[in-house]
């Protein structure tokens, strides 16, 4: 299935597509190469234009921007830890499914967490213009939404084990993001790490 196509789906009809899901054949590193990387370049890239040409507005000292060598190095090392934080982040879910009564399957963790995280890549487009960054929760409570959703069919987890097992995974995920997001700090001198 091709790039938009899956996004479209993944976004308006999720029961559906999580079920089309469950059922293909790929691997982690084909899900991370054609779909996870492309999309998180979206928050890459607008968060980029964003901070380094846009910049954000702050009452009584102005128009606030990051210089481009700077934005561009975020925004690079943000790329790349964000899509080895996916990778980490399916590989701990998978961990965790016998605790939850849920079957252990990397490539079916690694669907989840890719697929789940459309709608924050796809909301990255808000970057552009920083103000607009705090809309990037309702995208966050979406995806856990989509999340919700896609536990049952991936990862076969019984109705009574899906909020607590989800629960757990949304801990390790902001866990993540907060320690990608020190890392991002330290190696770049930019703050304002944006998650997976």
């Amino acid at each position: 299935m091709d790039l938009t196509t899956r996004v479209t789906n993944i976004l308006t009809k999720p029961a559906t597509e999580w079920r089309a899901i469950a059922s293909e054949s790929t691997t982690p590193m084909d899900l991370i190469t054609s779909y996870a990387a492309p999309l998180s370049a979206i928050s890459a890239v607008c968060g980029f234009i964003g901070m380094a040409v846009v910049g954000m507005s702050i009452p009584l000292v102005g128009t606030v921007r990051t210089a481009a060598l700077s934005s561009f190095s975020s925004a690079v090392v943000r790329w790349v830890l964000g899509l080895v934080g996916v990778y980490v982040s399916a590989i701990i879910i998978d961990k965790l499914a016998p605790t939850f009564q849920s079957k252990s399957d990397t490539t079916q963790a690694t669907k989840l967490v890719v697929f789940a995280s459309t709608p924050l890549w796809v909301a990255g487009v808000l970057q552009l213009i920083p103000a607009l960054g705090a809309l990037m929760i309702l995208a966050a409570l979406y995806a856990v939404y989509l999340f919700y959703l896609g536990l049952p069919p991936l990862m076969h987890t019984p109705a009574d084990k899906v909020v607590p097992y989800m629960v757990v995974a949304a801990i390790v995920i902001i866990v993540l993001s907060v320690c990608f997001g020190v890392l991002t700090a330290a190696l770049t001198g930019v703050s304002g790490y944006r998650g997976f």
